[in-house]
């Protein structure tokens, strides 16, 4: 019989009270693609709230994405994209990315539309969640198979939206429970 002394959390079995701890602080995580990058460069925030409503100040998002052609890149390829980023929340619970707005990516037997993939880390939550953010507006939405999965009332919550008065910046709310939660995959 183990001795319950011995026991030590690891972090699938734990993510808080101690998450904060482990987070990277370096907002340059965020950086996706270099300024001389192919693409329409776009800022990607995005603001975390609880169940509450309330701002999620110390979670880490991290995004995946293609570039502007579709194309997902290859650690080795990696010198003005990235396609990763991983920056902490702030006390607001937002994030920002500096990237570009990604490509239809090719797939069989559809493509699918302009996306950034996220996973959410932090505190409370036992292991990450994941979801994925669309751009409002895109024609690719009406036929992206997986968008397709979600229910119309609820694919909004997926939508990132321009923000007004600040032209290449687009804006995505995650919320993590409650009205208007976002819609998580199960991967």
């Amino acid at each position: 019989m183990t001795d319950p002394a011995r026991l030590i959390a690891t972090s699938s079995q734990t993510v808080g009270p101690f998450f904060h701890f482990g987070l990277a602080t370096n907002v340059a995580l965020g950086r996706i693609a270099g300024p001389d990058e192919a693409g329409e460069h776009i800022q990607l925030r995005i603001c975390l709230l609880d169940g509450a409503g309330a701002p999620v100040p110390d979670a880490l998002v991290e995004v995946y994405q293609a570039d502007a052609d579709g194309r997902y890149s290859q650690a080795s390829e990696a010198i003005g994209f990235t396609g990763f980023g991983r920056p902490p929340t702030d006390a607001e619970g937002r994030c920002l990315f500096h990237t570009i707005k990604p490509g239809v990516v090719r797939t069989d037997p559809a493509a699918q539309a302009p996306h950034v993939n996220v996973c959410v880390l932090s505190r409370g939550l036992l292991r990450q969640i994941y979801t994925r953010i669309y751009f409002a507006g895109d024609a690719e939405l009406a036929t992206d198979p997986i968008l397709a999965l979600v229910p119309a009332d609820r694919q909004p919550t997926l939508l990132a939206r321009p923000v007004t008065g600040d032209p290449g910046t687009w804006e995505l709310t995650i919320r993590l429970q409650g009205e208007g939660e976002t819609v998580f995959f199960d991967l």
